[in-house]
């Protein structure tokens, strides 16, 4: 093999290992600030509803609201970058296989199965971030 293209092949892994470690994080982070910001807004939505509510209750959950909001938003957006980085590198190693007739033992099927996981992670984002509006925003309004 050629010493430049083994050095651009171990360039295009690692990326796709840092691309991976970043979506982890992105997840985690925001999955876990979804759950935070739900018993958040979930308490300070059950005390308004209990007590008479003040404008600070109203606008603890509105400030919430918003941050989950964007902090999801940013999540998605990153995500869908991170797609992106990776099908550009996977079609490049997907060639770069092809040219050295070794792309058999790399199933093109890969990049419809990578597609489908950052579906699902930004499902589950979008579904978190939903639970952590709406959940609170019943037992204000309706609790």
């Amino acid at each position: 093999m050629n010493p430049l293209l083994k050095e651009i092949h171990g360039h295009m892994v690692d990326e796709l290992q840092q691309n991976a470690r970043t979506n982890t994080v992105f997840v985690v982070a925001a999955v876990l600030f979804n759950l935070v910001v739900l018993g958040i807004n979930w308490g300070v939505a059950s005390e308004a509803a209990k007590n008479q509510a003040s404008g600070d209750d109203d606008l603890i959950l509105f400030l919430m609201i918003l941050g989950t909001i964007l902090i999801n938003a940013f999540a998605v957006r990153a995500l869908l970058a991170g797609r992106s980085a990776r099908q550009k590198l996977v079609t490049g190693l997907t060639q770069m296989y092809q040219d050295n007739e070794v792309a058999k033992y790399y199933s093109p099927d890969l990049l419809e199965s990578y597609r489908a996981r950052y579906s699902l992670f930004i499902l589950v984002l979008m579904v978190l971030g939903a639970i952590a509006i709406v959940v609170p925003l019943i037992a204000r309004f309706m609790g």
